[in-house]
């Protein structure tokens, strides 16, 4: 009983963290802390870190904070929660980074119907330079209208 709960508080915060992604997005990134995540949009920069890098190093430090929760404070949730915020941020970083932005040189020759919605529906939020007009969708469900024109 006790590692199903575990699994479904790992599949809960990997669940939460994409409803954390478009809220951080929306009303802190492309809100409050622009001047944070605004070389995201427009590169200012020759370096391959980006400011914007602050917000994933951000979650990264809650995820550790719970992993260390369980091991040295007894919190039984901090694994699974702290492994589900990793795991999102580990999917994150490969679908947004690697596979959308090619910050990294791969997945490059990678032609699927849904891969192609994705990247269409990202590209419709990065038109907008300037912080308003923000609206971004999940990273890991495209709204239907891109499945339908990829």
């Amino acid at each position: 009983m006790k590692t199903a709960l575990w699994i479904i508080l790992f599949l809960s915060a990997f669940g939460v963290m994409e409803f954390m992604a478009w809220f951080t997005h929306k009303y802190i990134m492309h809100g409050f802390l622009w001047s944070i995540h605004k070389d995201h949009h427009k590169k200012d920069h020759d370096s391959w870190w980006e400011r914007n890098d602050l917000f994933f190093l951000f979650y990264a430090a809650i995820s550790i904070g719970l992993i260390l929760c369980w091991k040295y404070l007894s919190f039984w949730a901090g694994l699974p929660i702290g492994a589900g915020i990793f795991a999102y941020g580990v999917t994150y970083f490969l679908v947004h980074d690697v596979f959308i932005h090619q910050r990294f040189k791969l997945f490059r020759r990678t032609d699927h119907k849904y891969a192609r919605a994705i990247r269409k529906a990202h590209k419709v939020h990065h038109k907008h330079l300037g912080k308003e007009q923000g609206e971004c969708f999940g990273m890991l469900l495209p709204p239907t209208k891109f499945l339908k024109e990829a």
